[in-house]
């Protein structure tokens, strides 16, 4: 019985690393867009993939053939948004690094666009995840991309030595 139980644990271990060596680099890369930290100084993205994937291996027995990515994707995604609406309260605009690609956007819309997105998961199940009506996940999606591809224009900068035309 413990040689079996030693094989058992020495399986799973393998299958959990060949899972980690294959996922994991997606995974925190999706968890640095959903913090909007530079990908060399992500340390809330590394703390939200730490979990995720501990939890993924917590029910790795459990999964019976169920995708271990989606589910660790999904708990990615649910600590994000608990730990967001915990600390600062209904999705405000946290920090961010200033060059990260989503910077711009507010948690609830990289959470939305991520999952949509780049992730590519259907706005059906976004919806269902996150716990709001499916018209309210596509009305966010539609006003990240929006923000991304239509920045606000900086204001002009007046030229140096420029003459002012008189009034």
């Amino acid at each position: 019985m413990g040689q079996r139980h030693a094989a058992q644990s020495a399986r799973r271990a393998a299958e959990f690393e060949a899972f980690v060596a294959g996922a994991g680099g997606r995974l925190l890369h999706t968890a640095t867009l959903l913090t909007a930290e530079a990908p060399e100084d992500n340390p809330r993205a590394r703390r939200l993939l730490t979990l995720a994937l501990a939890h993924t291996y917590a029910c790795w027995d459990r999964l019976r053939g169920e995708d271990p990515y989606d589910r660790a994707r999904q708990y990615l995604a649910t600590r994000f948004a608990r730990g967001v609406w915990h600390h600062y309260g209904a999705f405000p605009r946290l920090r961010s690094h200033p060059g990260a690609p989503l910077a711009r956007l507010g948690p609830q819309e990289r959470l939305v666009l991520v999952l949509r997105l780049y992730e590519g998961v259907a706005e059906q199940q976004v919806a269902a995840l996150l716990g709001m009506p499916m018209e309210r996940v596509h009305a966010i999606c539609d006003r990240a991309t929006a923000t991304l591809l239509h920045p606000p224009r900086r204001p002009a900068t007046a030229s140096v030595g420029a003459k002012v035309a008189p009034s």
